[in-house]
């Protein structure tokens, strides 16, 4: 079973997040890639029909245009869509366009409308991608596998991919004696698994979909430190599955994969949080809400943590000055991260618990802000 993916591209973000629509909507579904994708669509279904209620005025112009780009995924035309999906689904539909994403990362359910989309979701499968690649590489085997939660592993076809490091070179064995350039022994050995690590590289480029998917190593040395050396996808997870990979099944090396991940995940985020505690010592740091609407106005901040689930009622003006509401449709932190996106900022879309401070967002700061 195959998870089907479409992680967003930062341009993509770029332009969910700078729509301005009469009439905008955003929906977030669960999905499950073993479904027909009969139950995902009758939910689809029903969250079209909420945001329908939920909009407010609209134009009878807008509201045709709206209906009808909605229904593009209703028609006799997309089973074959509901039938490939993975653990969650998010739609975004206007007056005269629609896009979707499937993403790898459990979503939380969400129908939104408004003059602009509801991208703060979305920022999760970018902060923590939940697929991955598992490439098994060995002297005298190479295989590719992609890892995907709920699903069983699944060997990627890789055109033109070499089957082991002998034949990569053009010999019957790397062991020969017959000097190569002048270099023989080990470090003949060396000099031919490099030139098969070359080519596995090569072949990976036109398979591998890069935008954060990562790719997770099974080697030994010195075949890992190796393909370390001339890897030039630049997701590769810097540890991986340790032990031979050779004669060890696709559940299991994808099983230890997936604890890399988890590791790797996690080891990123004490980072980043180290260098948040770093940056408070130098007066580089909020955890104000008001403050960092400021700062995402101006610029100024260079990376924001932001809790997913977080819904501040109020509104930002032009300025930067919040004003907050007790209940309505807009979202403070929406706007904050929409704008330190917007300038450059690195968003990390976290649960509650991981947010520096125990707010609903904080930040790091391109600099010392004046008094």
């Amino acid at each position: 079973m195959t998870l089907y993916t479409d992680i967003p591209t930062r341009s993509e973000i770029d332009s969910l997040w700078q729509d301005v629509a009469p009439a905008a909507v955003s929906i977030y579904l669960e999905t499950t890639p073993a479904s027909s994708g009969e139950a995902e669509r009758i939910a689809y279904k029903n969250a079209v029909r909420e945001a329908l209620a939920q909009l407010g005025e609209v134009g009878k112009e807008d509201l045709a245009g709206l209906t009808e780009e909605l229904a593009v995924l209703d028609d006799e035309g997309s089973e074959e869509f509901w039938r490939h999906q993975a653990r969650s689904l998010a739609v975004f539909a206007g007056p005269s366009s629609l896009r979707s994403y499937r993403l790898p990362n459990r979503l939380k359910p969400a129908v939104v409308t408004g003059t602009r989309f509801f991208v703060k979701p979305l920022m999760r499968a970018l902060t923590f991608p939940q697929a991955a690649f598992v490439l098994a590489l060995a002297q005298g085997s190479v295989r590719l596998l992609e890892a995907v939660p709920d699903a069983p592993p699944r060997e990627v076809r890789v055109p033109d991919m070499p089957s082991d490091v002998a034949s990569a070179v053009g010999k019957s064995s790397i062991k020969d004696r017959a000097p190569v350039r002048r270099v023989q022994g080990t470090e003949g050995q060396k000099l031919r698994m490099a030139q098969f690590c070359r080519q596995v590289d090569s072949a990976l480029r036109d398979v591998l979909p890069g935008g954060g998917v990562p790719l997770v190593l099974a080697a030994t040395e010195p075949l890992e430190g190796i393909f370390r050396a001339h890897c030039r996808y630049p997701d590769l997870v810097p540890y991986g599955v340790p032990g031979n990979p050779e004669g060890r099944g696709d559940g299991e090396l994808v099983a230890e994969a997936r604890e890399v991940l988890d590791r790797w995940h996690a080891d990123r985020l004490a980072e980043e949080k180290r260098t948040f505690a770093d940056r408070s010592e130098q007066g580089r740091t909020s955890v104000d809400v008001a403050e960092l609407a400021l700062f995402a106005t101006r610029g100024a901040v260079d990376t924001l943590f932001v809790d997913i689930d977080a819904a501040v009622p109020g509104s930002v003006d032009e300025f930067g000055e919040v004003t907050f509401a007790g209940d309505g449709p807009g979202s403070v932190v929406d706007e904050i991260a929409r704008r330190a996106w917007l300038s450059g900022a690195r968003i990390l879309a976290v649960r509650h618990e991981d947010v520096p401070g125990g707010g609903d967002v904080a930040g790091t700061l391109r600099y010392a802000p004046t008094a």
